[in-house]
């Protein structure tokens, strides 16, 4: 049974989910006094995290930094203010993935089931074995790790998870509809601004010169494409 902590200071809202996803066998807990939300957080011992932005003493992005100190599971920002600053924060601060309130069980469940999967991946249980090499760039599946020039680059979960899928199809065209499926699952929205963050991200740890490729290119108005061995 997966245990999902979910940080959500309308009271409401955060036992609606819980009745909702314990319904689906789920073990869920609500926080409810926000001045211990980390000694809660490290008492259940979550799976995973349902983190609202707005809350009281200290927002979410504080409490995702703190959690990521000691832990890489899966944080999923839930949240009204949907607007490309608050998506950027929750990505760089380490988020896996962010639902615009209101959200159906449908596509709550959708995104946990995804991330849940990412963590069987990240443990070797269907990682795809074997490294990539192209110029100075190494990309090692199953140590979960990535070398530029011999330096390990420090991605977030996300970050390796993009990275690696263009590996493993390296020389192909990953439409945005394709890579958001394949990370977000079905649910995922269209307009990339997950995506576009991420991959930002991803160009400056990687690149010399993000404006300049040399590891992954877009091809405009389709997708990204992991260079096939040719630098």
């Amino acid at each position: 049974m997966y245990r999902l902590l979910i940080i959500e200071d309308e009271k409401g809202i955060a036992e609606s989910i819980a009745d909702n996803l314990s319904n689906y066998g789920f073990e869920t807990r609500t926080i409810d006094d926000f001045s211990r939300t980390m000694e809660i957080f490290k008492d259940f011992d979550p799976h995973m995290v349902l983190l609202d932005i707005k809350l009281p003493y200290y927002d979410g992005y504080h409490y995702c930094a703190e959690i990521r100190k000691i832990s890489k599971l899966p944080i999923i920002f839930i949240s009204s203010a949907s607007d490309n600053m608050n998506i950027i924060m929750a990505m760089n601060m380490g988020g896996d993935d962010f639902i615009t309130k209101p959200f159906g069980t449908d596509e709550l469940l959708a995104r946990i089931r995804t991330a849940l999967r990412h963590i069987h991946v990240s443990n070797g249980d269907t990682a795809n074995s074997g490294i990539f090499r192209s110029g100075d760039l190494v990309v090692d599946f199953e140590k979960h790790r990535i070398q530029v020039g011999g330096v390990d680059v420090h991605l977030t979960q996300n970050e390796f998870r993009i990275v690696a899928l263009l590996a493993q199809n390296a020389g192909k065209v990953m439409t945005y509809d394709n890579i958001l499926r394949e990370l977000w699952g079905p649910y995922a929205k269209s307009d990339n601004q997950i995506l576009r963050v991420n991959m930002a991200n991803i160009r400056r740890k990687l690149e010399k010169n993000p404006a300049e490729p040399k590891y992954i290119f877009t091809e405009v108005g389709v997708g990204y494409r992991m260079t096939d061995n040719e630098v």
